[in-house]
């Protein structure tokens, strides 16, 4: 199936981030994750969002509607950078809680995990607040073509265990395209009216 993603508001402070009414499901993940990368491969190209060799380096959050299925798919800034002073790792808490905060267009979102790592305590905090706000989440595993098939195995039992998960965490390589057809899947099984979305209020903050 064919799909166009195409960047239409970038935000970098709360009351930037209105105005896109569309169902959303967000993109998180610890920086040099490969979300940008993700999200190039997803739209069949290489500089729709900008990747960068320094890590934490983009700190707004992008919003690309993807045609003709008509909702958005919702780019976070990346976290966990260490050379990030605590300011701007509190500011960009700030920023990701008053995005999720009562969004009621907010519809799941994709979690994305280095598989080369063990599970990762800035991962797991976040994995832990959105089942406790009950915000629907994909675990996707990134970079899956560095790994060996025991190690990819064993990354996806132990995130899967965590997480309480029926299905497998998802493995994705932007470089091979694994995974490209079966994120598009599990993403618009958020969006779908049969999923039922997300909660009429919205999630509520912790």
């Amino acid at each position: 199936m064919n799909r166009t993603l195409t960047i239409v508001k970038t935000a970098f402070l709360a009351d930037q981030m209105g105005g896109v009414d569309l169902p959303q499901v967000a993109l998180a993940g610890r920086s040099n994750v490969g979300k940008s990368s993700l999200i190039n491969c997803l739209a069949g190209r290489r500089q729709l969002a900008k990747t960068s060799a320094t890590p934490g380096k983009t700190r707004s959050i992008n919003f690309y509607t993807v045609t003709p299925q008509n909702y958005c798919l919702v780019d976070l800034p990346g976290y966990g950078y260490a050379r990030c002073s605590k300011a701007e790792r509190d500011k960009w808490a700030k920023l990701i809680n008053g995005y999720v905060q009562n969004n009621v267009l907010l519809r799941g979102m994709a979690v994305l995990l280095d598989s080369r790592l063990e599970p990762q305590q800035n991962d797991l905090n976040l994995t832990a607040w959105l089942q406790h706000l009950g915000l629907p989440m994909v675990a996707v595993l990134t970079k899956a073509d560095k790994c060996t098939q025991k190690e990819r195995a064993k990354r996806q039992r132990q995130w899967a265990d965590i997480l309480g998960a029926r299905e497998l965490p998802l493995l994705f390589s932007a470089k091979t395209g694994l995974g490209r057809e079966a994120l598009w899947t599990r993403l618009e099984a958020l969006v779908s009216p049969a999923d039922g979305g997300a909660p009429e209020d919205g999630p509520a903050a912790p």
